[in-house]
C-alpha cells in the first residue's frame, strides 16, 4: 500500500497525544479548547473498538485507516484482528508504531521545540509493517502487542465499494465471538442423485461445547462457493433479491420479501430466494452435520457451503466449500400407443417434463384424439423425427394426419402449468368408428338472466346431429370456491363421479337441422340468493361421455 510515513505519523502523534489527554491541563484560549475538541472527536472516529465487530465501508481506490492501542498499564498482552470481506478481494495491512516512554511524555505535554521535526522523523522510522494480506478470504492475524506501541489498519479496495467486518479483541481467555471450526474444515459429498446430494461435514467443536446456541446453515446456489456468509448476502442482494442480514440465522419469518419462500419442516428452516439468474437456498438444520439436499434438477452443478453460526451473536465462520453435479436424467421411457386404445396421462407441472408416446402406423391414415381433463397440456408429434403438429390443446381435439405404412409417429407431452395436468390420448386409423361422441360447435352452457328467479334458474346448450345422451348437475358452491372449483374440475370424469344427490335430470336429444339442435332446461327447486355450479354431460354411442364447460349462476335474492 503507498503511503507518506510523515502522514502516517502525523495521526500517530495526535492519537498518543489524545490518549493522555487525561493528564494534560485544560487549555485556557479558545483556539486551543477547539483543537482539543476537534482531537477528541479525531481520535474518536479512527479508534478500532476492542471485542466488538465493526462494519466498514469502503470507497474504491481510497484507503480507510483504524488505530487501536492498548490500555494503559499492560505490558504484553495477545491479541486478534479477524477481517471479513463481504464481496470483491481487498488489501489490508497491519503497521505498528514504537515509540520511547519520553517520546510519549513529551506529545502529552504538548512540547513543541525546535527539534520536533528532527524527532517527527526518527518516529517515523519506527513505524513497520507487521501483515499484509490481498484477497477476499476470511483472515485472522494473531500478534502479541505492547502498551508502548500504537497500531493502524489500512483497507484498500481496487475493484469497487464495497464493505467488511472488522473484530479485534484483546481478551483470548473468556471465548470466541465465531465459532470454531474443525481442524478439517472441508465438506464431503457421499452421495449424488439425480435430485438429490448428501453431505457431511466434522463437527465445530464450538457445536460439542454450547449445542444448544450454536446451528448449521447451508448455502446452495448454482454460480460458485462464498467465503463467508457475509459475502454471500452481498452477492443475494445484488442480484436481485433482497435478503434480510442474517435471515436463516436469526430464523425471522416476518423478515422475508416477496420473492423469498420460507419451509419448515422436521425442526430444519428453507429459505429460498428467487431471481432471474437462479436461486439460492438457505437450509438451517441445528447440529446435525449430514445432510440430503433435495428437489435439485438433473445433470446441473451445485455449489455447497456450510456455516457454524452462533445463535447469540450472529456471527459465523465458513467451511471449505464444495462443489457436486447431479447425475443425468435417464431417458424417458416411452409408451406404445394401440390402435382405439385409451390412454389417460398425468404430468407433473412441477418438473415440466415430457412424456413420450410411441405409435407405428398400420394404416396410411391416422387421427390422433387428445381429451383434456384438467390443466393446460403442449402437444408436440412427429413423424420419422420432424415435426406434424405443435400446439396447446384445450377440451377435445383431433389430428388427422397422412403418411407411410410403418411411419414412426412420437407424442410428447408436458404440463404448460405448474400444477399437475392430464390428458386422455387415443389413435386409431381415420376410418375408424370415433371413440368419442359427435361434438357441437361449442361446449359452453348459456344462462338467461331474465329467466332467473328466487328459486329457479333456465340454462341451454348445443346438441348435434347425432342422437346422444345429455345429462344435467348441479352443485351448491360458495362465493370464494368459484375459482378453485372450476380451476379443479376433471373435464374426463362422467356422471359416475358425482353424488347421486346432484343430477337434475337426464334426456336424449338430436336434431338434423344444426340451426335447431339447441336444448333448454329449466332447474326447478332452488334456494333465493345462492350461488349454484352446472355442469352437462355428452354421451355418444360408445359411451365415453364428454363435460360440458361448468357454468355459475346465482338465483335472486328477492322476487
Amino acid at each position: 500500500l503507498k503511503m507518506s510515513w510523515f502522514w502516517f505519523y502525523l495521526p500517530l502523534h495526535l492519537l498518543m497525544t489524545a490518549c493522555l489527554c487525561h493528564s494534560i491541563k485544560a487549555p485556557t484560549t479558545s483556539s486551543q479548547q477547539s483543537f482539543k475538541t476537534d482531537l477528541f472527536n479525531f481520535y474518536h472516529s479512527l479508534i478500532l473498538a476492542d471485542g466488538k465487530e465493526t462494519t466498514i465501508h469502503l470507497l474504491k481506490d481510497i484507503p480507510k485507516r483504524y488505530y487501536f492501542v492498548l490500555e494503559e498499564g499492560r505490558a504484553l498482552a495477545p491479541f486478534s484482528i479477524t477481517v471479513t470481506p463481504c464481496d470483491v478481494p481487498i488489501e489490508w495491512s497491519i503497521f505498528v508504531h514504537k515509540a520511547s516512554a519520553s517520546f510519549l511524555g513529551k506529545a502529552a505535554r504538548g512540547d513543541r521545540d525546535t527539534h520536533e521535526v528532527s524527532k517527527s522523523q526518527k518516529a517515523s522510522s519506527m513505524v513497520s509493517i507487521i501483515f499484509n494480506y490481498k484477497g477476499n478470504s476470511v483472515e485472522t492475524y494473531m500478534g502479541m502487542s505492547s502498551h508502548s506501541a500504537l497500531y493502524m489498519l489500512e483497507f484498500l479496495s481496487t475493484e469497487r465499494d464495497t464493505h467488511i467486518t472488522v473484530y479485534l479483541t484483546t481478551d483470548t481467555t473468556s471465548g470466541h465471538l465465531y465459532p470454531e471450526l474443525p481442524m478439517d474444515p472441508r465438506i464431503d459429498v457421499i452421495g449424488i442423485g439425480h435430485t438429490t446430494v448428501t453431505l457431511t461435514w466434522k463437527h465445530s467443536p464450538s457445536v460439542l461445547q454450547h449445542r444448544e446456541n450454536i446451528q448449521y446453515c447451508l448455502l446452495v446456489n448454482e454460480k460458485h462457493n462464498y467465503k463467508s456468509l457475509c459475502a454471500a448476502e452481498t452477492a443475494i442482494r445484488s442480484s436481485g433479491m433482497k435478503l434480510p442480514p442474517t435471515l436463516a440465522l436469526s430464523l425471522s419469518p416476518y423478515l422475508l420479501e416477496p420473492q423469498q419462500v420460507m419451509i419448515l419442516s422436521n425442526s430444519e428452516l428453507s429459505i429460498i430466494n428467487k431471481a432471474s439468474s437462479g436461486e439460492v437456498r438457505q437450509i438451517c438444520m441445528g447440529t446435525k452435520n449430514t445432510y440430503t439436499v433435495p428437489n435439485l434438477s438433473p445433470s446441473t452443478q451445485y455449489y455447497f457451503d456450510v456455516f457454524v453460526v452462533n445463535l447469540l451473536t450472529n456471527a459465523s465462520a465458513a467451511y471449505t466449500g464444495a462443489f457436486a453435479r447431479t447425475l443425468e436424467e435417464p431417458e424417458p421411457k416411452v409408451m406404445e400407443l394401440k390402435d382405439g386404445k385409451v390412454t389417460q396421462v398425468v404430468l407433473d407441472g412441477k418438473k415440466q417434463k415430457f412424456y413420450s408416446l410411441q405409435y407405428q402406423a398400420r394404416h396410411k391414415k391416422i387421427q390422433f384424439t387428445f381429451q383434456l381433463c384438467r390443466g393446460q397440456v403442449r402437444v408436440h408429434i412427429t413423424k420419422n423425427g420432424k415435426t406434424v403438429a405443435l400446439e396447446n390443446i384445450s377440451g377435445l381435439r383431433y389430428f388427422s394426419l397422412k403418411g407411410k405404412l410403418l411411419d414412426t409417429y412420437l407424442v410428447q407431452l408436458r404440463s404448460t402449468e405448474v400444477t399437475n395436468s392430464s390428458v386422455k390420448v387415443q389413435v386409431s386409423p381415420h376410418f375408424h368408428k370415433p371413440l368419442f361422441p359427435l361434438l357441437p360447435e361449442s361446449l359452453k352452457i348459456k344462462s338467461f338472466s331474465k329467466l332467473r328467479t328466487c328459486n329457479s334458474v333456465t340454462i341451454a346448450w348445443l346438441g348435434t346431429q347425432e342422437e346422444s345422451k345429455y345429462c344435467v348437475y348441479k352443485k351448491r358452491i360458495e362465493e370464494d370456491q368459484v375459482w378453485m372449483e372450476l380451476r379443479s374440475a376433471d373435464r374426463c370424469s362422467g356422471p359416475e363421479s358425482r353424488h347421486k344427490s346432484e343430477k337434475v335430470l337426464c334426456k336424449y336429444f338430436y336434431d338434423i337441422n344444426l340451426q335447431r339442435a339447441v336444448t333448454t332446461e329449466t332447474i326447478q327447486g332452488l334456494d333465493a340468493g345462492t350461488l349454484y355450479l352446472f355442469d352437462v354431460y355428452l354421451s355418444g354411442p360408445s359411451g365415453i361421455p364428454v363435460r360440458y364447460h361448468s357454468k355459475v349462476v346465482k338465483t335472486r335474492k328477492k322476487c
